[in-house]
C-alpha cells in the first residue's frame, strides 16, 4: 500500500511534525509568540519545557482557580475568577473548534509519545493487549473526569480557600506524564526528580515519576494508557458536539456481526460498533473518548458506514477497497522485528 495513501502513516507524520513544533517550537516563533499567542492550544505541551511552542489549557486553569478563587471569594467580586477562566476556555474553544478532539490524536506529543513506545514494544515482540475487556474499560472511563474535577479544579479551588497548603495548587502539572516527558526530550533532567522541601511535595513528585514510569511500561503492551484518563480528554469531550470535525456513522445491519472498528480503536470505544440503527441515515459517534485518529474508518469493510466529516462535508470514508489494501499492509508491518527474538525459547534467534 502506498504510504502516502495510508491514513494512519499520514497522521503519524503529523504527529510527528506536531511534537517536534510544541517541544521546540519557540526556537522559532519566539518566546513571546509562543506565550501569548498559543497559551491555550489544546494540548499536552508542557509550560515546563523552556523550548515550547505552547502549554495546555489545564495549567492556566489550575492557576487560575488557586490563586483567584479565594480573593473572589473574600471580596464578592467573582469577575475576579469569572473573566480570566472565561477567557481560558473561550481561547481553548476558538482553537479547539478547529479540529475538535482530533487534537488528541493527531496533535498532543504525549498522545505521540504512547503511541512510539507502542510500536518499540510491537516490534521487540513483547506481549501486546490488543484491547481492554469491557469491565474493565467501564471502570477506566470514569478516571478521566475526576482527574478534571479533581485535579484541576477541586484540590486547586481547596487551596485557593485555605483549605489546603500552597503545594496542592496545581496538582496534576506535578503529577502530569508530559511534564516529564517534554523536558527530557529538551535535553534536560530538572523535572525527573523527588522534591523532598515539604511532604506534599514529595507526595506528588514521587507520584509523577512513577506515573511517567508506567506510562512507558505500559505503553509498551497496551494502546494509549494515559489518554483513557487524561482530563484533557474529558474537557474535549464536554465541548465535542461543537467541533468542526466528527465522526459520523450511517446505520447498517452488518454491523453487529463485524466489530472491525471496535477492535481496531487504541480507545476500546465498542460502542463503535454497537450504537448504530439500520435506520439511521447518518449519526455523529464522536464518542467521549474518541481521539479521530480515524482507525476505525480505515479498517471498516462498508462503504461509507463510517466516515470522517469536517464541517459536514466528508474528507476520509471506509471503502472496501481501502480496507483490503490497510490489511494487507497492517499483515505485513506486524510481521516486521525490531530485532529477532523467540520467547519460547528466551534467547535471540537468527535471521532467516
Amino acid at each position: 500500500m502506498n504510504a502516502l495513501k495510508n491514513l494512519t502513516v499520514l497522521r503519524r507524520f503529523v504527529q510527528l511534525f506536531m511534537f517536534v513544533f510544541l517541544v521546540y517550537g519557540s526556537t522559532v516563533v519566539g518566546f513571546y509568540a509562543a506565550d501569548k499567542l498559543s497559551g491555550a492550544l489544546p494540548s499536552l505541551s508542557c509550560a515546563y519545557d523552556a523550548m515550547n511552542a505552547d502549554y495546555c489549557a489545564l495549567i492556566p486553569l489550575q492557576h487560575q482557580f488557586h490563586h483567584r478563587l479565594g480573593p473572589a471569594v473574600d471580596s464578592g467580586d467573582y469577575l475576579k475568577l469569572l473573566l480570566p477562566v472565561g477567557t481560558t476556555i473561550v481561547t481553548f474553544l476558538m482553537m479547539f473548534v478547529l479540529l475538535n478532539k482530533a487534537f488528541c490524536g493527531w496533535v498532543c506529543p504525549l498522545g505521540f509519545f504512547q503511541e512510539v513506545m507502542q510500536l518499540i514494544g510491537q516490534k521487540l515482540g513483547l506481549r501486546k493487549v490488543d484491547s481492554l475487556s469491557h469491565g474493565a474499560v467501564d471502570k477506566v472511563r470514569p478516571i478521566k473526569w475526576l482527574m478534571l474535577g479533581g485535579l484541576v479544579f477541586g484540590l486547586p479551588a481547596l487551596t485557593s480557600l485555605g483549605f489546603l497548603s500552597d503545594e496542592w495548587g496545581d496538582p496534576f502539572c506535578q503529577i502530569c506524564p508530559s511534564r516529564i516527558m517534554t523536558t527530557l526530550f529538551t535535553g534536560s533532567d530538572d523535572e525527573l526528580f523527588v522534591d523532598t522541601s515539604t511532604p506534599s511535595y514529595m507526595v506528588l513528585s514521587i507520584l509523577g515519576d512513577f506515573l511517567f514510569g508506567l506510562v512507558i511500561a505500559m505503553s509498551m503492551t497496551l494502546r494509549q494508557p494515559f489518554c483513557r484518563i487524561c482530563p484533557l480528554l474529558a474537557m474535549h469531550a464536554v465541548f465535542r458536539k461543537i467541533g468542526f470535525a466528527r465522526l459520523v456513522k450511517k446505520g447498517s445491519a452488518r454491523c453487529d456481526k463485524c466489530g472491525l472498528c471496535a477492535e481496531a480503536c487504541p480507545m476500546d470505544i465498542r460502542e463503535l460498533q454497537t450504537d448504530h440503527n439500520a435506520t439511521d441515515k447518518v449519526k455523529d459517534i464522536t464518542l467521549p473518548d474518541c481521539t479521530l485518529c480515524g482507525r476505525c474508518v480505515e479498517f471498516c469493510p462498508d462503504k461509507d458506514v463510517l466516515q470522517i466529516r469536517y464541517l459536514n462535508i466528508p474528507v476520509f470514508s471506509a471503502t472496501p477497497q481501502y480496507f483490503k489494501r490497510r490489511k494487507k499492509a497492517q499483515t505485513e508491518w506486524d510481521k516486521v522485528k525490531l530485532i529477532g527474538f523467540d520467547h519460547r525459547l528466551a534467547k535471540p534467534v537468527k535471521a532467516k
